[in-house]
Order: structure tokens, then C-alpha cells, then sequence
């Protein structure tokens, strides 16, 4: 998952990115209002936290800009404002959540987990393709039930590929949830993360459908 954090508060900014990169999320930290709108415009990014006494652009205006431009992108909210009428803004603007500072972030990574199964269908935290499984709360990977030791690349890979598994995911589509706007990321990156991947599961856990993307078989044992 590809998460934006825009956050003009240097500390609390550094804090979550930390987090969640902890938690193998790839994460990229804004520190403006506009710089926000501009990366809500991208394809590329799966959910956008968000505060809202922002430098040039009100988080508000973020938001209603956003969705006028019919983006879907979630959004969490984050702010100090912590009246009703605040947060009633904030969700009528377009907000999918709301978060009140200061808060835990266990909380805010939980809410982040809500959001994606919502957002791809799933009941639970656990993903399940035959004999592989991966837990989103715990980080934890099995494979024939022993567990498996991933990078925190590895596991962000796997995970897209989990949370669609039996479909085809595009490259492109990897690449953004897995790199992010990291440019230094070298061409043939996901061939190398692919590879360990393989060697650690199994050649089979990962099939390349050339000319579109890759795929976890729904069967693998």
C-alpha cells in the first residue's frame, strides 16, 4: 500500500512515516495543502492521511477539491480540531475517517487495515491462497505452515499480490504500492524482489504473466 502522509508538524510527520514503514507500508510525507491535492491526483497512491491546518491549502479544501475532481482515494483526517461541528466538516467534505491528536498509533494502524479490506472486499486481516498465508495485524507469513522471514518489501509485495490473489496485478501497479515516488528505485528492482520471493517461498508461489504482470495461484500448496 502506497500511503501519503501530509503532515506540517515535523515530529508527528516523522513519527508516522517511521511507523508505518515499520509496518511495511511505503510511505511518502508531505508537509503542504497543495502538495497534498496534488499527490490525491495521483493513480498511484491507495490512501492519503491527512491534517488539516495546512501551509497554503486548508486540509478541508484538500478534501472537497479532491473529491470535486471525483477522487476516491480514502482519506483519513488528522487534527487537533477535536469539536463536532470540525469533524462534521471533515466527513460531509469527502473524509472516509477522522482521528483526533493526540492519538496511538496502534489506532491509526488499525483504522489504515479497515480501510484497505473495505476497499478490496476482505472480511479479516488473515489472507489465504492454498497452502500461503499472511496476516495484515501480525505481519506474520506461513508457507506450508512454517513461518517465513520477509524484508519489508518483500512482504509489501506479497501483500498486493494476496490481497488479489488468482488475478493478475500489473506491473505498474505493483511498482506504485511497493516503491512509491521513490525515483532511485533501479529497473529492474521488482525482477530482483520477484526472485527473493520465489527462493524464499517457492518458484511457483509467484507466476509471471509476461507483457502484463504477476499473480499468486488462488491453488498453490
Amino acid at each position: 500500500m502506497n500511503i501519503i502522509v501530509v503532515e506540517d508538524d515535523v515530529r508527528l510527520g516523522a513519527a508516522i512515516k517511521r511507523a508505518l514503514e515499520h509496518l511495511a507500508y511505503t510511505v511518502t510525507w508531505l508537509r503542504t495543502g497543495a502538495e497534498g491535492l496534488e499527490a490525491l491526483r495521483s493513480e498511484s497512491v491507495d490512501l492519503v492521511l491527512l491534517d488539516l491546518g495546512l501551509p497554503e491549502i486548508d486540509g478541508i479544501e484538500v478534501i472537497a477539491e479532491a473529491r470535486r475532481l471525483d477522487v476516491r482515494t480514502p482519506i483519513i483526517v488528522m487534527t487537533a480540531r477535536d469539536c463536532v461541528q470540525s469533524r462534521v466538516r471533515g466527513l460531509d467534505a469527502g473524509a472516509d475517517d477522522y482521528m483526533t491528536k493526540p492519538f496511538h498509533l496502534d489506532e491509526l494502524a488499525a483504522r489504515i487495515r479497515s480501510l484497505a479490506r473495505r476497499a478490496r472486499g476482505l472480511a479479516d486481516n488473515q489472507l489465504d491462497a492454498g497452502g500461503l498465508s499472511l496476516n495484515l495485524s501480525t505481519l506474520e507469513v506461513t508457507f506450508q505452515e512454517r513461518p517465513v522471514e520477509l524484508t519489508r518489501r518483500e512482504f509489501a509485495l506479497l501483500r498486493i499480490l494476496m490481497e488479489r490473489h488468482g488475478k493478475i496485478v500489473r506491473r505498474d501497479s505493483i511498482e506504485s504500492s511497493v516503491y512509491g515516488m521513490d525515483s532511485d528505485v533501479g529497473r529492474n528492482a521488482l525482477e530482483v524482489l520477484v526472485h527473493s520471493l520465489r527462493r524464499k517461498l517457492c518458484p511457483e508461489a509467484i507466476r509471471t504473466v509476461r507483457g502484463f504482470g504477476y499473480m499468486v495461484p488462488s491453488d498453490l500448496v
